[in-house]
């Protein structure tokens, strides 16, 4: 067992991309964590496949080294705002962060979010400035930023006396200075920073056991595991504990494997004290939050509370032509059970029934965390579908309030103009607007949540791959009034078979299609964006009549521009109120809610009947 005074608990928290990650593994590798043969691969703590793949991190991940005969407990948090729960969990388990700001970027809107809680917990840090190396890197001037972060949020005397240390992360580089910085060739700095000035674990207000459940995992051989930093007494494998459930209920329970962490391994031990972070198996019966303690003094310590979701969505099973045929989890009960075992381990999301069996309501942080559970479900075997997503409403004084977010933009001087004309649409207004030098310029916005769904992309497009987008949720406002969610209509298929490249390319004078030569379609399904704003049905299974009478000019050169790839964020984004995204493990299709095209026009012909607005129920406009 080591001895409190012995550990450090360190969370590194900062905005998406500024390299947190990249850090933990240099930090990893010099404190001799690997072998000097052993095979070492970039990012090592994004250990799940999205996120290797996004290039983002998605959960919360612990791991430990050893400097200078101290443990240090390292948690690399998510730096994306639609995981703020893994973070807000994530600091529950440590007694001071790593802030890590961009060189060149500087705090943006998640640096503010992260900061903020860790200074609500009265947390200690340690700011890094990383990325020195950057050509535009302008350090001096970001470090005044974060001094003006720290003291807009009301930061004390304590916490605002932070070192400040400059890295470059990807080449394992710390220094008190810029220009030490590229002369390092070490994190020793860093390492120092963390031992002085982050403190070791409070002392023990209870002699007993006492440990918050800050995570789930689960391994095959043993079982869930309980995740958390035990707040007082031992830990002991083969203990009998109590489980302080939710209202207060106790679950007797015993712990028949407890883990430490070393490195990316967990290692089993026979006990831990105060301040150490372990994984404690034998309670099948636990929920993040939940409290173990000794059964002589069941003491509950304060649960966790995040923030309230912002976005929902509807899972259904789906119902199409082709259910069943790719899927290996298709019926309601298999959704609804992973659904729920989703929101066992994500306190920041929850599940809720409809009025119909075969249909779920999944409330989220954001559409981006919504789309990532889809994504694991069909990497997982299953098939459904999915709705597009839509703001969580509060009635307020008696009036409909909806959620708002804080948009930064970062792009150069002649995207301006064109970034600020698509969020007017789209009922966003400037807040700030600052001049960053090297011909870019930073803008803030107060923009409806609904209103940036689908945004990203066209940012990207406004700025030619140049700009830097984010936002934070900030508040709710009034009920901002209906937005278009898209000018362009669908070209809908009005039957099932192969697409033929014939139709494909008389296609492309309606639109920009979605699918190529040989896709199978079904009547329903769309198969296309109309360069109108209306939907049209189209056979995009049409041959080619041939006939026996040949004449010169009269076959055309069939040239086929290549469809527009449509993956599952980007479908997510485009699809309107009537449209579901169909995901199965081999295919992401869309199509409409309703396949039946008199269904279809029925339904058309009583929402103008009705004078809809768009509005949500209980929105004003909105039609009931």
């Amino acid at each position: 067992m080591i001895a409190r005074d012995r550990i450090r608990n360190v969370a590194i928290v900062a905005h998406v991309d500024h390299g947190k990650t990249t850090l933990v593994d240099f930090m990893l590798r010099q404190a001799g964590i690997f072998r000097s043969n052993e095979t070492l691969v970039e990012r090592v703590m994004d250990s799940n496949d999205l996120e290797r793949e996004k290039g983002i991190t998605i959960l919360a991940k612990n791991t430990a080294v050893t400097w200078g005969g101290i443990k240090i407990n390292i948690v690399d948090t998510p730096g994306h705002a639609d995981f703020g729960g893994e973070v807000e969990r994530a600091l529950r388990l440590v007694d001071g962060v790593l802030l890590l700001v961009d060189a060149a970027e500087g705090p943006l809107p998640q640096t503010r979010f992260v900061l903020s809680k860790a200074l609500a917990l009265g947390l200690p840090s340690v700011l890094v400035i990383n990325k020195v190396d950057r050509q535009d890197a302008r350090a001096k001037e970001v470090l005044d930023l974060v001094y003006s972060l720290y003291i807009d949020l009301g930061a004390n005397e304590h916490q605002i006396d932070f070192p400040v240390i400059y890295t470059i992360a990807r080449e394992g580089r710390a220094a008190h200075t810029v220009a030490g910085a590229f002369e390092s060739d070490t994190l020793k700095p860093l390492f120092d920073a963390i031992l002085t000035h982050i403190p070791a674990p409070p002392e023990e207000e209870h002699s007993t056991l006492q440990m918050l459940v800050d995570n789930l995992d689960y391994d095959e051989y043993v079982g869930r595991l309980a995740i958390g930093r035990v707040s007082s007494g031992v830990a002991r494998e083969g203990a009998q504990i109590s489980v302080i459930r939710e209202e207060g209920k106790i679950v007797s329970a015993k712990i028949v494997r407890l883990y430490v962490y070393d490195g990316l391994k967990r290692v089993e031990v026979k006990d831990a004290g105060p301040g150490e972070i372990v994984c404690i198996a034998g309670a099948e019966e636990i929920g993040i939050g939940d409290t173990l303690c000794d059964p002589s003094a069941p003491v509950a310590l304060p649960r966790i509370s995040v923030e309230e979701p912002t976005m929902s969505m509807v899972f259904r099973v789906n119902d199409g032509p082709f259910a069943g045929r790719e899927g290996k989890y298709v019926t309601s009960r298999n959704i609804r059970e992973r659904l729920h075992r989703e929101a066992y381990k994500n306190v920041s999301i929850r599940v809720e029934d409809t009025e119909t069996p075969d249909a779920f309501k999944v409330v989220g942080r954001g559409e981006l965390q919504l789309a990532v559970i889809v994504e694991n479900m069909r990497r997982e075997g299953f098939e459904l579908t999915v709705s597009n997503p839509e703001p969580i409403l509060k009635t307020i004084a008696g009036e409909v309030h909806e959620p708002m977010e804080l948009l930064v933009c970062d792009l150069p001087v002649d995207g301006v103009g064109g970034v600020t004309g698509a969020l007017g649409p789209r009922k966003g207004r400037m807040v700030d607007m600052q001049p960053l030098g090297s011909g870019r310029t930073r803008l803030q916005f107060r923009v409806p949540a609904r209103g940036l769904i689908g945004f990203r992309s066209e940012f990207l497009t406004l700025t030619r791959g140049e700009g830097i987008l984010s936002s934070q949720f900030d508040g709710y406002e009034p009920w901002q009034g209906r937005i278009d969610k898209r000018q362009a209509g669908s070209i809908v298929s009005d039957r099932e078979g192969e697409t033929v490249a014939y139709a494909c390319f008389s296609g492309q004078e309606r639109g920009k299609l979605f699918v190529k030569p040989g896709d199978k379609v079904y009547s329903g399904m769309i198969v296309g964006e109309h360069s109108h704003d209306n939907d049209i049905e189209y056979n995009i299974c049409r041959e080619k009549k041939l006939t026996n009478i040949r004449a010169a000019g009269r076959d055309e050169n069939i040239l086929l521009i290549p469809p527009r790839d449509m993956n599952l964020e980007k479908s997510l984004e485009w699809i309107a109120e009537d449209e579901l995204v169909e995901v199965t493990p081999l295919s992401i299709r869309l199509r409409k809610k309703a396949l039946d095209p008199n269904a279809r026009y029925r339904m058309e012909r009583d929402r103008k009947r009705g004078g809809s607005t768009g509005a949500p129920s209980g929105a004003p406009g909105a039609t009931d």
